[in-house]
This record gives structure tokens, C-alpha cells and sequence, in this order.
């Protein structure tokens, strides 16, 4: 049986420090299907109508958007997470996006803890877009890497919560120790979104270019692409180290080419180039938080 092709899109942060702008351009040069925004400090993020023009004049779809539920987005539209939320759903709607990624709450956010599954399902239930809730990782400190840090709640790993769609991040699951094919199979039809990055199992979140870890990407997009998937595979890589446009280009166009590559339905081997730039990135999108991994 013959799958249609699953979309392969650029998030927006695989560009940073970078803007929205350069991102669609990049994703309209390359070849992407479309665009996912992760909506940060950049203006443009915050605006479905600078986004709308972004998205009409380089041809490229908005199909998902990410909440302004990091670290680093604490103070976008507002101090309020459950808030947030809903109004990223009313922009997906508003620009044809069918997904919106959120995280779950810190542990520090009660109020908006306490009510987070409800509302995701209030939300899901509501209208045609979809709340995916992305799995995280346990949080350790450098001196400590055996010890974890409960960070957020309910939790960490959506396989302990009843969420009725679930996004897939192997890069978070690299940090959490846990293999990619055992969380997609877990999942199951749950899972309507995918973040495509490696990682090494280590304590940091690296986002590298799928290929460059040890997450065997290849086989998870092989699975996806018999499972029948109907969701996006979104490349969320960090660029962050790059040293200049040609080698944040290299790294987009490495991704993209692995992805398309293990997604046919006849998979073709591909190995992405060594990275140009001479140290791997860390996280794109979150500080270093203190007495901890990057987040």
C-alpha cells in the first residue's frame, strides 16, 4: 500500500538567531513544504498578519505553530501559559495551520498546571487544530547527571499522560535516554506532529542535523513513512554555530535531503556532510538554566 508523501516543513527556530523572514525564505529556496513558527521575542512570530504576508510571498504554507511556552518566550503575550495557549490556537485558524506544539507547564506555573490536560482537550475538541503535546526530558544537574530535577507538571513524558495527540522531538529524547522507535510504536496513534533532530544522549539538547547522532533518525522516518502517518515531520535543527549563511544553508539543505530520503517509499541511504562549522551546537532557543542541562 502506497502512503501519501508526508510533508516536510522548516521550523522557524532552526534558523536562530536568524528571523522569521530568512526562515520562510530559506524553506521557499530549499525546497521545504512549509513552515512551522515557533512564536518568540521576533515580532513577525507574534503577528498572523506580517506572518500571512511572509507566508503569500514566498509560497510557504504555515502548517503548524509552536506556543510561546519556553524559557525564553515567558513574557510574549502576556505572563499567562493557559492564555498563551489559546490565543496560538486562534492564530493557527486564523493562517491555515492544522498543529499547534505546545510544552507542558513548570513545575513553578500551578495554576496553569493544574488545568493544562483539561484544556488541552477543551482546545482539541473545539475546532479543526490540533494540540500536540511535545515530549520533554528530566532535567540534571552538571555535577549530578544521576539525579533529575522535576521540572515540569504534571510531567515530562506524555507516555504518563492520558493527551489525546502527542509531538515526537528526538532531540528531547535523546536528553531523556529513550529510543525514538520505542516512543513512536508507544505513541501510536496519538502522535500527529514530529520534530526531526538527533542527539547523543548526553545532558545537553542539541538539535543536531539528523544523521549527526545517535537516535537512528533513518529508521524512525522509515517507520513513519509505512505507518501511515498524516502528520508533519518538522526539521528543528540548531544553526545557532554556524559561522555564516553558508553553512546554516548546508546544514537546512543535509536535513531536509535526509528527511525526503527516508521517507520515500523505497528509502534511499544518505549520510548528511560533516558539519562545516567545528564545534556542534547547543540548544538553539533556551539559556543555560542554572544547575542544570539546557532546556
Amino acid at each position: 500500500m502506497t502512503h501519501p508523501a508526508i510533508p516536510v516543513t522548516l521550523s522557524t527556530a532552526s534558523v536562530y538567531p536568524r528571523r522569521a523572514a530568512f526562515a520562510f525564505e530559506s524553506a521557499a529556496e530549499i525546497g521545504f513544504d512549509g513552515v512551522e513558527v515557533m512564536v518568540w521575542s521576533d515580532p513577525a512570530t507574534q503577528d498572523p498578519n506580517a506572518l500571512s504576508k511572509l507566508a503569500a510571498d514566498t509560497g510557504m504554507p504555515i502548517r503548524s505553530i509552536h506556543a510561546p511556552t519556553l524559557l525564553v518566550s515567558q513574557r510574549v503575550w502576556g505572563r499567562s501559559p493557559a492564555d498563551k495557549l489559546a490565543r496560538a490556537v486562534d492564530m493557527a485558524g486564523e493562517l491555515g495551520a492544522r498543529t499547534v506544539v505546545v510544552h507542558p507547564p513548570f513545575r513553578w506555573q500551578y495554576r496553569y498546571a493544574r488545568s493544562f490536560e483539561e484544556q488541552v482537550r477543551e482546545l482539541n475538541a473545539g475546532g479543526p487544530v490540533t494540540v500536540a503535546v511535545e515530549n520533554m526530558y528530566p532535567w540534571r544537574p552538571h555535577s549530578r547527571l544521576d539525579r533529575e530535577l522535576k521540572a515540569y507538571l504534571p510531567g515530562w513524558d506524555p507516555m504518563e499522560h492520558g493527551y489525546d495527540a502527542v509531538t515526537l522531538d528526538l532531540s528531547h529524547a535523546a536528553v531523556a535516554q529513550q529510543d525514538g522507535l520505542d516512543l513512536l510504536r508507544e505513541f501510536g496513534d496519538r502522535l500527529r506532529h514530529v520534530h526531526l533532530a538527533d542527539g547523543t544522549f548526553n545532558a545537553r539538547d542539541e538539535h543536531l542535523v539528523p544523521g549527526r547522532g545517535d537516535m537512528h533518525c533513518d529508521k524512525v522516518l522509515t517507520e513513519l513513512a509505512h505507518s501511515g502517518f498524516d502528520g508533519d515531520v518538522v526539521l528543528e535543527i540548531s544553526t545557532r554555530k554556524a559561522y555564516d549563511a553558508h553553512e546554516r544553508h548546508t546544514d537546512l539543505v543535509a536535513g531536509l535531503e535526509f528527511a525526503r530520503s527516508y521517507l520515500a517509499p523505497e528509502p534511499v541511504p544518505y549520510t548528511p556532510p560533516p558539519p562545516e562549522h567545528r564545534h556542534r551546537p547547543t540548544d538553539a532557543w533556551e539559556p543555560e538554566h542554572p544547575g542544570t542541562s539546557s532546556v
